[in-house]
């Protein structure tokens, strides 16, 4: 004849008692009629798009920055395909490699932790970041 052990009983109870609790949470969600989720806004990784960033070309403390649409598409030279979403930016004529990130935010490669809203913005920190030096070409081998 075998007989339950107390660790036996305890461990039983305590798997129902997990299992009540998990079946009278899930009757206490509601649910909604309406989903919560939104549709993410349309992407502006083409020139064409209306939320295209606008195109700029000014000097910001002594350096001439630009901003527009890339003649190449995004598509560069290879190496960063497709991240400034077909938008280039450049510093005294030297290209700033950008790149958008999901948010719609902007980053580049002299400032690569600091998001900033618009190329505009993400260039004139690179020139103070830069602190007068030159913007050395990004070569990758």
């Amino acid at each position: 004849m075998s007989t339950i052990t107390r660790r036996q009983a305890l461990g039983a109870a305590a798997g129902v008692t997990a299992a009540l609790a998990t079946a009278g949470a899930a009757q206490a969600i509601p649910v909604s009629p309406v989903s919560p989720v939104t549709p993410a806004p349309a992407s502006p990784a083409t020139p064409a798009s209306a939320d295209a960033p606008e195109p700029f070309d000014e000097v910001y403390r002594g350096r001439r920055i630009q901003g527009g649409a890339s003649h190449d598409g995004g598509h560069g030279d290879g190496h960063h395909a497709g991240h400034g979403g077909g938008y280039s930016v450049r510093i005294d004529g030297e290209e700033l490699h950008v790149m958008q990130n999901a948010d719609g935010t902007w980053i580049s490669v002299v400032n690569h932790y600091e998001p900033l809203a618009t190329p505009r913005a993400t260039a004139r920190a690179a020139v103070v970041e830069l602190q007068g030096a030159d913007l050395v070409p990004l070569t990758l081998s």
